[in-house]
């Protein structure tokens, strides 16, 4: 599989080479874009920080949005990613352990919330605490969730209603998707009557609204580690890296509502 995707990567580079002989000049070719694989929670702001650096470098940047699980696989079986930014550490982890990262360009880059959704015209309310009655809640319908097993979102959320002691009580009723945005989907289109999906997809979704957030205790801090992987030779990934952790891509997390973990560069 990886030499697949070598091939696949290399046949690309042939392409783009030979189109930027036979059209532009050799002085105005552009540095080879950038591959991102971010989770699918940070679609919006790194859309925006990659867009920001396009005007201010002239490099592109190419990014695919998925579960972070998803998206560690794709890299463990070759797909030529330059740089990762999961939905959790134990992905990052995981790639880590298997030498796919550059350990030392690894950063602890943000914090998010998860939260308890339904869709805006819903009349529901309720307070998280322990033993809430979210099967009540839910009725006869389901509750949207990321893959509990896999998907950061999806393992956060198990965890809570664990700890929260509710979990028994509407397992059976769990809609698994294949990432948050995913699980949002199911709650925005009314699908599903209630979701759990992080506090920064609910923000830009004005279909759904927030009943409220579980508190921090009942699961692991939620944290999105970047790192640059172990196979790019791109020279414009550790500059992205860096412009990720500046002050101007700060701006764009926060007003997406996500804790900034990483020292502004």
């Amino acid at each position: 599989m990886r030499e697949f995707w070598k091939r696949i990567a290399f046949g690309s580079r042939v392409v783009i080479a030979a189109a930027a002989i036979i059209f532009v000049p050799m002085a105005a070719v552009a540095a080879e874009p950038v591959t991102v694989f971010a989770a699918a929670s940070l679609k919006e702001s790194v859309d925006k920080i990659a867009a920001d650096w396009k005007a201010e470098t002239g490099n592109d940047v190419r990014l695919s949005f998925a579960g972070s699980s998803a998206l560690a696989r794709q890299i463990e079986e070759g797909a030529p990613a330059d740089l990762f930014i999961s939905a959790d550490l134990k992905w990052m982890d995981h790639l880590d352990k298997a030498g796919m990262i550059k350990s030392d360009s690894r950063v602890d880059l943000l914090g998010n919330r998860i939260v308890l959704v339904a869709p805006k015209e819903s009349t529901q309310t309720t307070t998280i605490t322990q033993g809430f009655p979210l099967a009540a809640l839910l009725g006869d319908g389901h509750l949207a969730m990321a893959n509990v097993d896999a998907v950061p979102a999806g393992t956060y959320g198990k965890a809570a209603l664990e700890k929260l002691g509710v979990w028994d009580a509407v397992k059976d009723k769990v809609a698994q998707a294949e990432n948050v945005r995913a699980a949002l989907l199911l709650v925005s289109r009314g699908e599903a009557p209630l979701g759990i999906v992080y506090e920064t997809d609910a923000k830009v979704d004005p279909t759904v609204r927030i009943l409220d957030r579980f508190p921090e205790n009942s699961h692991q801090a939620i944290v999105y580690p970047a790192s640059l992987t172990a196979d790019s030779t791109n020279a414009a990934a550790p500059a992205f890296l860096a412009y990720l952790q500046g002050a101007k891509a700060h701006a764009v997390f926060t007003e997406a509502g996500f804790t900034v973990l990483a020292k502004t560069n």
